[in-house]
């Protein structure tokens, strides 16, 4: 445990890029270039999904360094959604006039590979301290239309019971906030984590309290997975999913739809599924939007409201998500031009439509 009160966390098989390459996860003949991605990039993986990996590809994708991380495209950005843009206080993102992130910690148990967040998460780099959750309140305090604080990072679920505890308490003294979410990837990467006493830290606010569950195939619902999926439940709280469309992960419709059903029969109701960021060196996890609209026709075809969640695109530069499949989001020549909710337009250049199929080893 940290000195500011985080939950150590289970330490990791897999960490460095000999790890990877031993495990049969990545390829010796990149051994040079997996390590300049690890320098640049933390890489973690638990037993538990290392032995996950071996019999489902789609995982191993999501979490073992590739060499083609260092390839970075003119369109990709260390920010790719804007978080800076939007920041009035360190720690604190207030993009939405309703509802503000707080980046309270900026570990993970795992690092997924296409993280939008790349550039400013990884091991070592800490968390919020005292000083700077207290400007974030006072910002809370002041800003009367804030009715939702989102827990993010780093995975919020590395925070010791008592940490959350003691941050809910001092969210839920400001009247005008009524919602607190969590966003985590540790139900389907590091179930250890969630506890009963994590879980007792969570019912004891008056907030509603909802976690947003990341996964993005359903293999990562494992017995562990559900289990912890089920204690969250059982205890009243609420559940939404998000994932990434990404290639070579669930680039099918017979994929993303048992991913969807895998989220219901969980009691976790489909909330997003993001296009992926331009974030640098992911390039080879992006499908193209017309690729993206038609996959997802074709899963709302197959299955119920209750299994779909929206399809959505973040605008680079931090004017937000809008919805891939609707009319804010249109093809204008060689380019996109995307309408955010002011109804103001911005250029969206799309690396996926020039940049053609991934090598084979895709």
């Amino acid at each position: 445990m940290d000195a500011r009160g985080g939950r150590a966390i289970m330490s990791a098989a897999l960490t460095r890029p000999e790890d990877f390459i031993g495990a049969g996860l990545a390829d010796p003949r990149d051994r040079a270039a997996l390590a300049a991605v690890a320098a640049r990039y933390s890489a973690a993986m638990s037993p538990r999904l290392a032995a996950l990996a071996r019999a489902h590809p789609q995982i191993a994708r999501q979490y073992a360094p590739d060499a083609r991380e260092l390839t970075v495209l003119p369109q990709e950005r260390a920010d790719p959604i804007g978080d800076d843009a939007h920041s009035p206080v360190a720690g604190l993102v207030h993009r939405y006039p309703d509802r503000v992130l707080l980046k309270i910690v900026s570990a993970c148990p795992v690092y997924c590979r296409f993280c939008f967040r790349r550039e400013s998460v990884g091991a070592g780099r800490g968390a919020m301290d005292g000083e700077a959750i207290a400007a974030a309140l006072d910002y809370l305090r002041g800003n009367e239309q804030v009715w939702e604080v989102i827990l993010t990072g780093g995975d919020p679920f590395v925070l010791s019971p008592r940490r959350l505890a003691a941050l809910a308490s001092d969210i839920s003294s400001i009247p005008h906030i009524k919602i607190l979410r969590l966003h985590t990837r540790a139900p389907m990467a590091s179930p250890e984590l969630v506890t009963r006493e994590f879980i007792a830290a969570l019912q004891s606010t008056r907030l509603a309290v909802y976690v947003a569950v990341h996964a993005n195939h359903p293999a990562e619902f494992d017995a562990p997975a559900k289990a912890a999926l089920a204690q969250l439940a059982d205890a009243g709280v609420g559940l939404v999913s998000q994932s990434v469309l990404l290639r070579g992960v669930n680039d099918d419709v017979e994929t993303l739809e048992a991913l969807m059903r895998a989220f219901v029969e969980a009691r976790v109701k489909p909330y997003y599924l993001h296009h992926p960021d331009l974030a640098p060196g992911t390039g080879h996890f992006r499908l193209s939007l017309d690729e993206g609209r038609a996959l997802y026709a074709a899963l709302c075809a197959r299955v119920s409201g209750l299994a779909r969640p929206a399809y959505v695109l973040d605008i680079p530069g931090g004017a937000g998500k809008i919805p891939v499949a609707e009319s804010a989001l249109r093809r204008e020549g060689d380019t996109w031009r995307a309408r955010d909710a002011a109804g103001r337009a911005h250029d969206y250049a799309d690396p996926a439509d020039a940049a053609g199929k991934p090598d084979s080893r895709d």
